[in-house]
């Protein structure tokens, strides 16, 4: 018989799991990100985000720890990441922000971004032998007209820079094999999940960090509509850094798992 479980009571038991973690989630989170204000966000984050509570435990923690591994706080109003259902399962979305953020705490970027280029804007590109050339120069009116293509640029403290671009059909494509293409951030924030497609696909040329890395794998992962790595595999994503992994963190979650089974819920 399906038991169908208050919302008070799913926001309790998601909120009693992460504090219980509170000590390893501490260990992973990057010095500049305070366990105490990243729980409070994510809770914020859920309870802002109802459906994430009728997702499975395996699934909603496994992208909140992704996050913690990242440093970035999945609030899904500044823009670093989001926490998004999809049925049962829940999944991490890397926003353009989360992108910028890491690639610039690589230390290897001096300067990066990407800027949306409208059908009205003046836009020329030159390709070298040795190098490649952009002109770019917003039209001066109220209408731009449609967006035509992004391009992302950054430059290397080393010297030297390196640029991405991609027509509108190119980005439109890469939505439409996502599972987010009707929902979440592609529909509230068209142009900054834009700009973060174009920016993810520079960050894999660039000199990065693991954590870069890592969150251009998650994204990919997302927008190719694979299923997010839960239930065995919730912490491998840690494995890629053992130096930063919390010992236990993984039998924790699973026995947090077992303990806390929680039954189907409806409404």
């Amino acid at each position: 018989m399906t038991q169908i479980v208050p919302v008070a009571q799913k926001v309790t038991t998601v909120r009693t799991l992460l504090d219980r973690l509170r000590p390893q989630l501490a260990i992973a989170l990057p010095r500049h990100v305070g366990a105490d204000r990243f729980l409070r966000v994510v809770m914020t984050s859920i309870q802002r985000t109802p459906k994430l509570l009728d997702c499975t435990q395996a699934s909603l923690l496994a992208a909140v720890i992704q996050s913690a591994q990242l440093g970035l706080e999945p609030d899904g109003v500044i823009g670093h990441a989001y926490l998004v259902p999809y049925g049962k399962v829940a999944q991490l979305i890397i926003g353009y922000k989360g992108l910028i953020d890491l690639a610039r705490r690589s230390g290897h970027i001096s300067t990066i971004y990407a800027q949306p280029v409208y059908e009205k804007d003046r836009y020329r590109m030159i390709r070298h032998i040795d190098r490649d050339d952009l002109e770019y120069e917003p039209a001066d009116v109220d209408d731009p007209g449609p967006l035509a293509r992004v391009y992302a640029v950054a430059r290397l403290r080393g010297g030297g820079e390196q640029f991405e671009c991609m027509r509108k059909r190119e980005i439109d494509a890469i939505r439409r094999r996502s599972r987010a293409a009707q929902d979440g951030p592609w529909v509230t924030d068209y142009d900054e999940m834009a700009k973060k497609t174009v920016l993810r696909r520079l960050c894999k040329v660039l000199p990065a960090s693991v954590e870069l890395q890592q969150a251009v794998a998650i994204d990919e992962r997302a927008d190719a509509g694979l299923p997010p790595i839960e239930d065995d595999g919730i912490l491998s994503i840690l494995d890629q850094d053992k130096d930063k992994e919390p010992a236990g963190l993984a039998e924790i979650v699973a026995k947090h798992l077992r303990e806390e089974e929680s039954p189907t819920v409806e409404g």
